[in-house]
C-alpha cells in the first residue's frame, strides 16, 4: 500500500483541497495522510466561510510527530497544494526534508496555487507566490500548475501548445522531472474542448476533454486532478497512462456534476467512473522545441 502525505486546505462542506483529493486517492487504492493548511466551513468562492489557517510550526511538529513514532520512512510522495502564507510554504519544504531523509525514494509533487485577482476567486497571502515561483521548482520532483501559473513560473504568457511545452522545460531545468498543467489555454484549440498537458525532458502529450458550460465552475477540479495523477503514478503507471488516466476520471466527475446540476463536486456519485473510468481520451504527442 503506497502511502502520500497531503499538505492543503479543507473544507467542512464541499470539496476542495484535500476534501476533493483524499477521496479520489483512496478509491485509487492510495492510503492518504491529509495535513490540514486551513480548515474552513466551505471554499471562499462562496463568498462568505468560517475557520482559520494552522500555523507553520504547528504542520512541521505534526509530522514530527509521525517520525517520532517510526512511520515517515512508509511515507512514499507529498502533495502540496494551497498554502496560505509563505511560512507554510517554508514548512512544506521543512517537511518534504524530513520525508526524504526517512525515504530517500519519495517524492515531492507540489501543486503551486498562486490564487487569483478576480473578484470572488482562489486568494493567497502575499508573499506565497513568490516563493512558489522562485523556491519550490529546485525542491519539487513534480509540478502541476494551471495556464496561469506556468505563465507565472516562467514570467510570461503562453499562447499554444508549443510555447506551454518549452515553459514547461524551461521549469524542469531548474528541477521538477515532470510538469503537469492542469488546464492549457491553447489559441488553436476548439473553443469548447479542455485542454491538459504533461511534460518531462523527453515526453510531451496534450489530452482533451469535452469543457462542459457550467454557469459557475465547480471548485476543487484541479486539486481532484493532482489527486488522480499523483495516486495513478505511486500505482505505477507511466507518464501517459497516468495522464490518460487523470483526464478520463475528471471528466467523469466533472460530466456527473454537470448532468447534475450541482455546484460542488460529485467526487462519490462518479466513484467507480474514478476507478476505471468509461470513457478514455488518448493523448497525442505534442511537438517538441
Amino acid at each position: 500500500m503506497k502511502n502520500v502525505l497531503s499538505i492543503q486546505s479543507h473544507v467542512v462542506f464541499g470539496h476542495a483541497g484535500n476534501s476533493a483529493a483524499e477521496f479520489p486517492m483512496r478509491r485509487l487504492g492510495v492510503n492518504v495522510w491529509p495535513l490540514n493548511t486551513v480548515q474552513f466551513s466551505n471554499h471562499t468562492q462562496y463568498g462568505h466561510w468560517t475557520g482559520s489557517a494552522i500555523d507553520a510550526a504547528q504542520m512541521v511538529d505534526l509530522v514530527d510527530g509521525i517520525g517520532a513514532i517510526g512511520m515517515l520512512p512508509r511515507c512514499d510522495a507529498v502533495l502540496s497544494g494551497y498554502l496560505g502564507t509563505p511560512e507554510q510554504a517554508q514548512a512544506v519544504v521543512d517537511i518534504v526534508t524530513a520525508v526524504k531523509a526517512a525515504n530517500p525514494r519519495a517524492w515531492y509533487f507540489c501543486d503551486p496555487v498562486m490564487g487569483t485577482a478576480t473578484a470572488g476567486g482562489c486568494h493567497v497571502e502575499p508573499g506565497v507566490q513568490e516563493f512558489l515561483v522562485n523556491t519550490m521548482p529546485s525542491v519539487a520532483d513534480a509540478m502541476a500548475p494551471n495556464h496561469s501559473e506556468l505563465q507565472r513560473l516562467v514570467g510570461r504568457e503562453l499562447d499554444t501548445v508549443e510555447d506551454a511545452v518549452e515553459a514547461c522545460r524551461e521549469v524542469i531545468r531548474r528541477g521538477p522531472k515532470v510538469m503537469l498543467v492542469k488546464h492549457l489555454l491553447d489559441r488553436n484549440s476548439p473553443a469548447d474542448m479542455f485542454n491538459m498537458l504533461v511534460v518531462t525532458a523527453r515526453e510531451a502529450w496534450v489530452g482533451q476533454r469535452p469543457l462542459y458550460p457550467f454557469a459557475r465552475q465547480p471548485v476543487g477540479v484541479g486539486d481532484l486532478t493532482s489527486a488522480v495523477f499523483v495516486a495513478r503514478t505511486l500505482q505505477g503507471d507511466s507518464l501517459r497512462p497516468a495522464f490518460e488516466h487523470t483526464l478520463a476520471a475528471v471528466n467523469a466527475v466533472v460530466k456527473t456534476t454537470w448532468q447534475a446540476n450541482r455546484y460542488e463536486l460529485e467526487l462519490v456519485a462518479a466513484q467507480n467512473d474514478i476507478a476505471q473510468p468509461r470513457e478514455w481520451f488518448d493523448a497525442w504527442a505534442a511537438e517538441t522545441v
